[in-house]
């Protein structure tokens, strides 16, 4: 099994630079790369990482993207003098050469390339290319935006030829649509390419009607172009999480990639003077952290934009922190995507519904009157700012967002803990386990008796229980001292055992405890004062019992042909658990369980990216099968195997509907229609 993070680095990628006026360009700056490594350096990563050294892209490597015309004018520029230089970047639009910038648009190139080999070789699980020049604007015959040749195009053309890939998936989260990648795969099926982008109704450069949400691939291409437009600045950390549950995820697991690219630009962070967007570095965490389970963790990130030195730097730790395995962090900001991000989400999802399975049975229309449009006009209207004013604001803004992201990422990032997995050997389930699992001693009876006791005196009084419960109690303990990341816990009983757990949660201190639990469940435990939130999954709900805000019921059993559960996971559960922003995640597998061992290693992978990674799974202790998978999980060795793509049925689409527009008030990352 592949493991391991790749770092590419190579320091001659910062002789690339603007040698004269040009107040466009004199933004991508060698300081990029440098600041962001440095950044890497002081975090301790890069020692944590693979090194694999960059190399430069070949003349043919170059060609299976782009013309020989567009190679021959770039390595013409080699010998020219500054005058000429000036010349040849006139030509195009917001580039410029320098003698070496050839030179370098080879080195990033083949820095991607090295990096697809790496990863589907196995010698590593995923990795990371920083890289200049950017890639994702070039087009086959021209440079443009800052890019010279498209390093994620290529690198997507080569992994086809290199190893037959039949479907690769290109995120690019960067601020501006990638506008040269969807030229090239527009009418290719093998190809997914995913972008969201400041917008604006078309005002924001490259200022494309082919950037809105109705260019949807051509030809054979139909379907496999996502664009999402942002039409206002501002867009935050649940504007992009709301994007990935109700539209990339979804759309990703039905395609089921061999292999993910990201174009990742990091302009769509706090702080960039190119997006104005308020996204602060750990959803790239989350982000990743998502991407991370699909294609068995084959995950290649390669830098494109990032303007904000600082923004750039920590958004660029948070993506290798997460890819090294690290626990992700807690998501800061109102857990609520703005109007426009929910009108932009459902046009985007009525453009694409004629083409995915998972969006049949989905209502799903067009929005023509946005909420922006007359936000516009009124931009029309107003005074423009001189430049020189408009670069004083941005130097003051800069040193305000320095100043916000030193406290912010003192304040979001803790201790990892020293152990990832734990559980007790009281079974003697630990020998089976398919990854090391650090052992911890159950705690002892007459503790466990005086623990309980409080909350459910009647449940002490079995041998078989209290044994049970010490396991559980000594590993949650670990849990909630930050000794351990998670834990499993083996239980004949594990209704008893996830609501003792819950109790003793709330009575540790912690203010919100998520606990999902499928199958039946024989205690139901208080969730009045909102410190406790559960969903049961199972196949029938229980009788006389209503849904409520903290207790939900989600009636599904999950397709013998594979796994259509994801369906119900990023419809509704995930949303509703980021929505509450739990401390700690309970997950509890009880009798007569109604999915399979695929759906619930789903759940356990993509819960991972909540509370700290903090998580106890109580499982049932005739599931010998359903614990290794959940210690695969727990561990985030490599994602588990999801099984078979399988669409929902109308009537599961409709319990999911029925539950969202529920709930669509109070647990508002469920919002995807602009009809609220």
């Amino acid at each position: 099994m592949a493991s391991g993070t790749a770092l590419i680095y190579d320091e001659e990628m910062t002789t690339h630079k603007l040698l004269w006026n040009d107040p466009i360009c004199d933004i991508e700056v060698p300081e990029r790369l440098s600041s962001s490594y440095e950044q890497l350096k002081c975090y301790h990563l890069v020692e944590r990482c693979v090194h694999v050294p960059a190399r430069e892209g070949s003349e043919e490597e170059i060609l299976l993207v782009h013309s020989s015309e567009h190679l021959e004018v770039a390595k013409s520029t080699q010998t020219m003098n500054e005058e000429e230089l000036k010349r040849v970047s006139e030509s195009y639009d917001a580039f410029f050469f320098h003698p070496n910038t050839y030179r370098c648009a080879r080195l990033a190139v083949g820095a991607a390339l090295q990096l697809v080999d790496a990863v589907m070789s196995g010698k590593v699980c995923n990795g990371m290319a920083l890289v200049r020049p950017p890639g994702h604007h070039s087009q086959r015959n021209a440079a443009n935006g800052f890019c010279l040749f498209n390093n994620v195009a290529i690198a997507a053309e080569y992994a086809k030829l290199k190893y037959g890939l039949q479907r690769i998936l290109i995120v690019d989260w960067d601020v501006h649509h990638g506008q040269g990648t969807q030229y090239i795969f527009e009418e290719d099926p093998s190809v997914l390419y995913f972008s969201w982008h400041r917008y604006e109704h078309q005002e924001f450069w490259p200022s494309l009607k082919e950037s809105d949400y109705d260019a949807v691939g051509l030809g054979k291409g139909k379907g496999f172009n996502i664009n999402l437009p942002w039409n206002k600045v501002g867009m935050g950390n649940s504007d992009y999480l709301a994007a990935f549950f109700h539209v990339l995820l979804p759309m990703a697991f039905e395609f089921d990639p061999e292999l993910v690219i990201v174009s990742s630009g990091y302009d769509s962070g706090i702080g960039d003077p190119e997006g104005q967007m308020n996204a602060t570095p750990e959803v790239f965490a989350h982000l990743t952290h998502f991407l991370m389970q699909l294609a068995n963790g084959k995950l290649c990130v390669i830098l494109e934009g990032g303007y904000h030195l600082k923004s750039l730097a920590e958004s660029v730790c948070m993506t290798v922190k997460t890819l090294l395995g690290d626990p992700v962090p807690q998501i800061t900001g109102e857990m609520a995507p703005c109007l426009s991000a929910v009108e932009s989400i459902q046009n985007v999802r009525a453009a694409h519904k004629p083409y995915w399975k998972w969006l049949t049975y989905e209502d799903a229309s067009f929005l023509q009157s946005l909420s922006t449009k007359s936000h516009l006009l009124k931009m029309a209207n107003s005074n423009p700012s001189t430049e020189h004013e408009s670069k004083i604001t941005n130097n003051n803004e800069t040193v305000k967002v320095e100043r916000f992201l030193e406290l912010h990422m003192k304040n979001i990032l803790f201790p990892v803990p020293p152990i990832k997995t734990a559980t007790t050997d009281s079974g003697g389930s630990a020998r089976f386990l398919p990854v090391p699992v650090h052992l911890v001693k159950e705690m002892d009876r007459t503790e466990v008796k005086a623990l309980v006791s409080a909350f459910y005196a009647d449940l002490v009084k079995d041998d078989k229980t209290l044994l049970s419960l010490g396991s559980m109690l000594a590993i949650l303990d670990k849990i909630l001292k930050k000794e351990i990341c998670n834990g499993i816990a083996v239980s004949p009983t594990s209704a008893v055992s996830a609501a003792v757990a819950l109790r003793h949660s709330v009575h540790f201190g912690f203010q919100r405890v998520l606990c999902i639990f499928v199958g039946d469940m024989q205690i139901i435990p208080d969730t009045e004062d909102g410190k406790v939130l559960i969903i049961h999954i199972c196949e029938k709900g229980q009788p006389g019992k209503t849904n409520s805000k903290h207790s939900i019921s989600v009636n599904w059993k999950e397709d013998a042909e594979g796994n259509d559960f994801c369906s119900a996971v990023l419809g509704f559960i995930l949303p509703v658990a980021y929505s509450y922003q739990p401390n700690l995640t309970v997950i509890a597998v009880g009798p007569n369980r109604s999915l399979g061992i695929s759906g619930i290693s789903l759940l356990f992978a993509l819960l991972r990216g909540l509370a700290e990674s903090q998580i106890l799974a109580v499982i049932k202790d005739t599931e010998t099968n359903l614990i290794q998978s959940v210690a695969t999980a727990l561990a985030g060795a490599s994602p588990p195997a999801f099984g078979i793509y399988v669409p929902p049925t109308q009537e599961k689409v409709n319990e999911i509907k029925t539950l969202r527009d529920q709930f669509q008030q109070e647990w508002k990352m469920l919002q995807c229609s602009g009809k609220l």
